[in-house]
């Protein structure tokens, strides 16, 4: 079901200042990489990762960063999305040797346990659909966190051509929860779930580790 509820003042303010952020990473050439770590102050505390691994996440980001231009050039246009090792390409590619070619850098990235390629053959999307991008992503967000039923923090939101993908350290419930909220959000034509699950036991591990932190 649809949320028919308005967001509030701030909630607005928020959205427009995530979608600025994400517009200045999206506008600012052909490969843009999405941050995925989480780090410093409460933030690092809460995540679900270590802060080891949110550290890795960011360095295989910022490594491919500066390789896949290398590949790609003016020819596509590549996110690259890591959350505990787990890497998520989606964008436009010239050819299929071209999205081989990005996925075995990738793969050969330290650090990088797994790689999944939603890479389209397509030209590059235009800054109009990357902007519309950014706000779904934007309002899925804070969709999630208004539910109060999974923690933002646990769910990494990427959309990509009106395809929302999910990732994130999360059990089978948040998982199902998560992903009918955002199909419930305007704009949002498919959910796609890249979910590591975790058990209501780990969880409940995890919770109390933070909690005595």
């Amino acid at each position: 079901m649809r949320n028919k509820r308005s967001l509030a003042p701030l909630s607005r303010v928020l959205v427009g200042a995530a979608l600025v952020a994400s517009l200045g990473a999206s506008l600012s050439g052909c490969i843009a990489v999405v941050a995925g770590a989480a780090v410093g102050g409460s933030l690092a505390t809460v995540d679900r990762r270590t802060i080891g691994t949110q550290t890795e996440d960011e360095g295989i980001e910022l490594k491919a960063a500066a390789r896949l231009p290398n590949i790609v050039g003016d020819a596509g246009h590549v996110n690259v999305t890591s959350y505990n090792r787990k890497v998520l390409l989606t964008g436009e590619v010239r050819d299929e040797a071209m999205k081989q070619a990005v996925e075995t850098e990738v793969r050969n990235t330290a650090n990088v346990e797994t790689v999944i390629n939603e890479l389209e053959i397509a030209g590059a999307s235009s800054y109009t659909s990357r902007a519309s991008d950014a706000l779904i992503t934007s309002k899925v967000k804070l969709s999630i966190a208004d539910k109060k039923t999974v923690p933002a923090t646990a769910v990494k939101v990427v959309t990509e051509r009106g395809t929302t993908y999910l990732m994130g350290l999360v059990t089978q419930r948040e998982g199902n929860i998560a992903s009918d909220v955002a199909k419930g959000v305007q704009g949002v034509m498919r959910v796609v779930k890249v979910f590591e699950y975790i058990s209501e036991e780990d969880l409940n591990s995890l919770q109390t580790k933070s909690a005595s932190q």
